[in-house]
């Protein structure tokens, strides 16, 4: 061995170690195909969620200002039903004790408006006396308690009739901001060529069973709580409630829910994104198979969205919002930026 060759030999060793460094913490630099295709840990383009930020803002204001303003007019179309029923129930009273009354006063009138003293002085004897004397006394009460009863029907009546004003013109004014929030959410879209477009849905998507609502019908206001099964952050309750749906109907390949950095839902554990491969996010638009995969997983957000609390769903340059449903939608070219390799869900 010459003096040379000494001298490479621990230059050798150490190359060759580090070689076998990079094979063993890099398993997927082995794999060679025709078209290498690179497996992403996340989408990380800086607008794989829904554009910039004035827009993602817009579109968290619509869709949470349209879903609102459903939930206060549903409750108002029911609180409108039950006024109707009280008021046929009193409308019922009051024809049964206007009945009662004009009896009263036919009776009065045909015995010619008999008086009290009248009565008593008519009678035949003492018995009698007692007699008509309970009688007028029941009569009394009885008028009494009719036309009482009569007038606090009346009464309710009106109050009933007045609160189903009050919940017409309050069903008029959530018609009024659901209308005003589409077209807030179609301007902000249009920045981005979000034109009216068919979409993905499906009658065949399971359903999903409804995630926990206030007694209202409103949602919760829920924070970044829960430990992200995805990755090591956190999410919200409603959105672990949505992954794991998904998961049970058997949307289960590689998703990714809390990211620290960047803006929109996914720092505040309110998004995830569901991988259209197997084996994680590619560098590549989904086909075939894969994009079978994210049409399915898309319609099953879309069909319970009113169930999970979705805010909005973006897949294959397109985008769903309650109130505009599915406009087209460009992130800037990329498969990341245009969702062609995975369907992003934001919750609300």
């Amino acid at each position: 061995m010459t003096a040379i060759a000494r001298r490479q030999g621990p230059r050798r060793v150490t190359a060759l170690l580090a070689a076998a460094a990079v094979l063993v913490t890099a398993p997927a630099l082995l794999v060679t195909t025709a078209r290498p295709t690179p497996v992403l840990a996340a989408p990380s383009s800086p607008g794989d969620e829904g554009g910039t930020k004035k827009l993602r803002d817009a579109l968290e204001a619509a869709s949470k200002g349209h879903v609102e303003a459903s939930a206060r007019l549903q409750n108002s179309k029911k609180r409108q039903v039950r006024l109707g029923t009280q008021l046929k129930e009193v409308e019922e009273r009051i024809t049964v004790l206007t009945e009662e009354v004009g009896v009263i006063a036919a009776e009065s009138y045909r015995t010619g408006r008999l008086t009290p003293v009248s009565a008593l002085l008519n009678s035949a004897s003492p018995d009698a006396f007692l007699e008509r004397a309970a009688g007028l006394d029941m009569i009394a009460q009885r008028n009494d308690r009719q036309l009482r009863l009569l007038g606090e029907s009346l009464d309710q009546a009106a109050r009933a009739k007045a609160a189903i004003d009050a919940e017409v013109k309050e069903q008029a004014r959530q018609v009024a901001v659901i209308a005003r929030k589409k077209k807030d959410a179609e301007k902000a879209l249009a920045a981005v060529g979000g034109n009216p477009t068919g979409g993905f849905i499906s009658a065949n998507s399971p359903l999903a069973k409804s995630a926990p609502r206030n007694s209202d019908g409103s949602w919760p206001r829920e924070s970044c709580t829960i430990n992200d099964p995805t990755t090591s952050g956190c999410i919200t309750p409603r959105t672990l409630h949505a992954l794991r749906q998904a998961e049970a109907n058997g949307y289960r390949r590689h998703t990714s829910c809390h990211r620290s950095g960047g803006g929109g839902e996914h720092p505040k554990g309110r998004a995830c994104d569901f991988s259209a491969a197997a084996g994680g996010f590619k560098n590549e638009s989904a086909t075939g198979g894969d994009r079978s995969y994210g049409d399915a997983v898309a319609s099953f957000y879309v069909k319970n969205a009113g169930r999970l609390g979705v805010m909005y769903v973006i897949w294959y340059r397109k985008i769903w919002m309650p109130g505009t449903g599915w406009r087209s939608y460009s992130g800037g070219g990329s498969p990341a930026a245009d969702h062609t390799n995975h369907v992003h869900l934001s919750m609300l």
